[in-house]
């Protein structure tokens, strides 16, 4: 099974940190994920370049889109990147991401993904 893991990251938060708190968490994220590679349940990621001060949202309504700024909730926190897992089920998606150091600091949202052209929902 495929799940995506969302991490919503809070700049204030972030920028709290000392640092040497920063540099930690980038050394454990980099181990963290190097872990998952060798287990081969990484299968991608990125980080989320746009904040939410120069991202859009797009909902179509009638036919009509409205374009609007920001995210789609209103919030302190973003999305700042994912992680694509493949492993067995969701309680091996949320043990790995009980290891993110991301989930330290800021809340990690795992959720099964399929694909797109996918017919089981």
């Amino acid at each position: 099974m495929k799940y995506i893991a969302l991490i919503h990251n809070n700049p204030a938060a972030w920028q709290a940190l000392s640092q040497a708190e920063r540099d930690e968490h980038n050394r454990d994220a980099d181990t963290f994920l190097e872990e998952l590679i060798k287990s081969g349940e990484l299968l991608g990621g990125a980080v989320v370049l746009a904040h939410p001060s120069n991202a859009r949202t797009v909902r179509v309504r009638n036919g009509v889109p409205a374009i609007t700024d920001g995210p789609f909730a209103e919030g302190k926190e973003h999305l700042a990147g994912y992680y694509l897992l493949e492993c067995e089920d969701i309680e091996r998606a949320t043990e790995i991401v009980t290891s993110d150091p991301s989930a330290r600091y800021f809340a990690v949202e795992v959720r099964p993904i399929m694909h797109m052209a996918g017919s089981d929902l």
